[in-house]
């Protein structure tokens, strides 16, 4: 009997570890969804790929666009947060969510989720996510029309790059550049940059929406917070025709799918080990 006793006691934990390990991450997605029908497209769409995904690899996914749910009660039942558009507004809701990330919450956030311009309806007037948190400061400007780019990987050992090429084209999107250089911040890991072969980028039809040269990071990390920045989230729209018609899908790329997954399995995990 004394040798059976030590054997239910490993069975026990071994039991409970592997409960443990099936037990899925949860995310939440905030959006808005109420201007640019490009923004909006990509909200409805990431509403019907994420539930599939989520169906397929064990998480599960819920969604909202009322921003008072960001607070600290209703964010201990995810894992992880997505910034689908647009960003909190109220300092009741950003301080939750600095909350939430200083200790160890999973974000990852979309294209205009990170958009700061002053004067603009989204001036920059919080100072932690978009100087510390992102490290990319104000919005510069912006390719135009929404085009593919040819981007390149920057760190080849990091998990969210888990068997993805050195260089691969993206979905269609609207590409931004940033006010500070993410290549002189410490706490920025570039994952995603623009490809040199990607250039000339945009077609106008204004001569400042084409790049000729440059360095654009697309998709980044901080050191210090679990999360992840991608610029991808702008469908091309038929816009001059005035149909506001959906002429391309951001997760019709499987090269990107597969990068998105790996980040959010690994920024779910991540994010469950520190709760």
């Amino acid at each position: 009997m004394k040798f059976f006793l030590p054997c239910i006691l490993v069975v026990s934990i071994l039991v409970s570890t592997a409960t443990y390990a099936q037990q899925p991450f949860k995310v939440i997605a905030f959006y808005t969804a109420k201007q640019d029908p490009a923004h909006i497209s990509f909200v409805h769409e990431a509403n019907r790929w994420f539930p599939q995904m989520a169906a397929a690899n064990g998480f599960v996914y819920d969604s909202t666009n009322n921003w008072n749910n960001l607070n600290d009660s209703f964010l201990t039942r995810y894992q992880v947060v997505l910034f689908l558009d647009t960003r909190p507004e109220s300092d009741i809701q950003r301080s939750a969510f600095e909350r939430y990330m200083r200790k160890g919450g999973g974000w990852i956030g979309f294209h205009f989720a990170a958009f700061a311009l002053t004067p603009s309806s989204y001036p920059q007037n919080w100072d932690w996510y978009h100087n510390e948190f992102l490290g990319s400061g104000s919005y510069g400007s912006n390719t135009w029309r929404p085009t593919s780019a040819i981007v390149k990987t920057e760190a080849r050992d990091h998990p969210f790059l888990k068997n993805i090429p050195s260089t691969f084209t993206t979905a269609p999107n609207e590409w931004y550049r940033w006010e500070k250089d993410l290549r002189k911040n410490a706490d920025i890991e570039i994952l995603l940059s623009i490809d040199p072969s990607s250039f000339p980028l945009g077609t106008g039809p204004k001569a400042h929406e084409i790049w000729h040269s440059g360095y654009y990071p697309v998709a980044w990390s901080n050191r210090k917070y679990n999360m992840l920045y991608l610029n991808m989230g702008h469908n091309d729209i038929d816009y001059e025709h005035k149909t506001n018609s959906e002429l391309s899908f951001t997760f019709s790329n499987e090269v990107q799918n597969r990068f998105l997954l790996n980040a959010l399995t690994r920024i779910g995990q991540r994010s469950m080990q520190k709760n």
